[in-house]
């Protein structure tokens, strides 16, 4: 898997955890949605994401363009 895949399952899965956090728990988990959103959206531009530094260093993952590569 590469660490673009892990990352959109990641966002997805962070999304549908917070909206059922909002909606069984807290209404203000509704913050950790717009927080995702807001990353995701910085990252498309910025290119930027600690999530995907923590999933490399942590998990080994590599990139579309190293996997190609090998």
């Amino acid at each position: 898997m590469s660490v673009e895949r892990a990352l959109t399952a990641f966002a997805g899965f962070m999304v549908v955890l917070s909206v059922a956090l909002t909606v069984w728990v807290h209404p203000n988990f509704v913050w950790l949605t717009v927080f995702v959103g807001v990353n995701l959206f910085q990252q498309s531009f910025t290119g930027f994401c600690p999530a995907s530094i923590a999933m490399r260093k942590m998990f080994g993952l590599k990139t579309e363009r190293e996997l190609a590569q090998e």
